[in-house]
Formats: structure tokens, C-alpha cells, sequence
């Protein structure tokens, strides 16, 4: 009986919980079908009829289609990119000796605990007498090198890979090269899925640094161009408009984390348990 009171009491806090998740999301979607004046003056969870009037609000300021796709071509490649070679360099750290391996690690962290921000103005020197400026290449190269992910798939490496795994492939006549791809890379499939999630909505939800490298507006990616609307003069009656394009900007984001979510679980299991 205490068995079923104590599963009922859990059952009612994770439903509670959830709720309490979802509810700014159902705010955003319920605010992007109401005016901004409906907004500014009172709360309901009830859907408005200003949803045409806020869509055409949006395109009057800029191309939403155009931003998700400007993302896409940022946000896509930086995330397959830095999966990649942050998997092969953790895989390195991990396996291989050599000398420097803990400088090197030791470097890694360091610049995970350096903020972003304190390197921007030398940053924007570098790409600007390298003639970058205006170009999505800078958005994309320096974004590759993921001192956290590096940090994250060296520990996942040395908890889910037996070094006997790797003995028995070389001893097969296997290089190194082609047990990373064909053995190691699967074993680290859950890890990298993991960690892409977070890469993919970081980069999808950047907005500093485009703001500062982008100018042509056609080439703004979706969270400057939503910024946009912040900064007009109506900013009260763009409310509802706003509200459409964060819920809209949302959606991809709630796509890739539904399909990838199950290998956040795998990871912590498989890092869980060593054979």
C-alpha cells in the first residue's frame, strides 16, 4: 500500500513537472495568435485570431524562410563538423600517449572556462584582415573546435572502450585510421549524438557573433533577424509577431531533440556500465 502511494506521489510530481515545462511553450504558441495589445493587457491560455495579422507583420520586416535557411547553412554543418573531429580528437586524447597529451588537455580546459565573449574584438580583427567579414565561413571553421566536446567524448571514450577491442583490431592488420571509423566511431555514436544536439541548437540559437560578422541583411540567420523586431519603433504592437517567429524558430530545434533525445539515455547508460 505505502508502494502505491509513494508511485502515485512520484507519477503526480513528474506530471506536474511536465506541465510546468510545457507551459511557456504553450504561452509562446498561444501569444503568437493574439495582438500585441491583447498581449501587453492581459494573460489567457486561450488562442487569438491575430495570427494572419502577426505573419504579415513578420514578412513586412524580413524573409522568415530566408533566416531558417541562413541557420540551416550555419547551424548544419558546424554541428556534423564539430562532431566529427571533436570525436576524433577526444578519441586521441584518450588512447594515444604522447608527449604534451596532458599540456594539451590541460589547454582544452582552460579555454572551456574563458567566456566567448572576452575574445571577440580580436576575433573580429582576425576575419576582418582576412577578408571574412560578411561571410558565414567564420560562423562555421572556428565553431568546429568544441573545447567541451572534446572535454566531454575524451571521458565517454576511456569509460566505454576496452583497450583490448583496439588490440584485437590491430592485430588484425587494421589501421589506425580504419579502426577509428569502423570500431571506434560506432562505440562513440551516442556520445557524439549527444553532444550534437547541444552543438546544433547552440549554433541555431547564436546570435552575437552574426550580429557583429553579418551585414547584408539577406544573409542575417533567423535569431538576428527576429532580434529585429525588438529593436522597432512599434515594439507593443509587434508582440504577437515576435512571438511567431520565436515559436516558428523553435521548431527545428523540438525536431532534432525528439529524434536524438534517445541517445542522451544510451550515453548516460553506456558511460554508466563498462564491460
Amino acid at each position: 500500500m505505502a508502494y502505491k502511494i509513494k508511485k502515485t506521489l512520484l507519477y503526480v510530481f513528474l506530471i506536474l513537472l511536465a506541465i510546468t515545462c510545457l507551459l511557456p511553450f504553450l504561452i509562446m504558441i498561444v501569444n503568437s495568435t493574439r495582438s500585441g495589445r491583447e498581449i501587453m493587457t492581459s494573460f489567457t491560455l486561450i488562442p487569438g485570431s491575430s495570427l494572419k495579422v502577426n505573419w504579415e507583420t513578420v514578412f513586412g520586416y524580413f524573409n522568415l524562410f530566408r533566416g531558417f535557411f541562413n541557420s540551416l547553412i550555419v547551424a548544419i554543418p558546424t554541428t556534423i563538423l564539430s562532431g566529427y573531429f571533436s570525436a576524433l580528437t577526444g578519441y586521441s586524447l584518450a588512447v594515444y600517449k604522447f608527449r604534451g597529451r596532458g599540456i594539451l588537455f590541460g589547454i582544452i580546459i582552460i579555454f572551456m572556462m574563458i567566456p566567448g565573449q572576452l575574445n571577440l574584438l580580436g576575433f573580429y580583427n582576425l576575419v576582418s584582415s582576412l577578408k571574412l567579414v560578411d561571410s558565414y565561413i567564420p560562423l562555421i571553421i572556428p565553431a568546429i573546435a568544441a573545447p567541451g566536446t572534446v572535454f566531454f567524448l575524451r571521458q565517454y571514450v576511456i569509460s566505454v572502450l576496452p583497450p583490448s577491442l583496439l588490440e584485437a583490431a590491430r592485430i588484425d592488420g587494421a589501421k589506425e585510421i580504419r579502426i577509428f571509423h569502423q570500431v571506434v566511431l560506432p562505440i562513440m555514436s551516442p556520445g557524439i549524438a549527444t553532444m550534437s544536439i547541444f552543438a546544433f541548437i547552440g549554433n541555431w540559437n547564436s546570435y552575437l557573433v552574426p550580429l557583429i560578422l553579418l551585414n547584408t541583411p539577406e544573409k542575417f540567420t533567423l535569431p538576428v533577424m527576429v532580434a529585429s523586431l525588438n529593436s522597432s519603433t512599434d515594439i507593443a504592437a509587434n508582440q504577437g509577431a515576435i512571438y511567431l517567429s520565436v515559436a516558428i524558430s523553435v521548431i527545428p530545434i523540438l525536431i532534432v531533440f525528439a529524434f536524438f533525445s534517445r541517445y542522451i539515455i544510451s550515453s548516460i547508460s553506456y558511460g554508466s556500465v563498462k564491460e
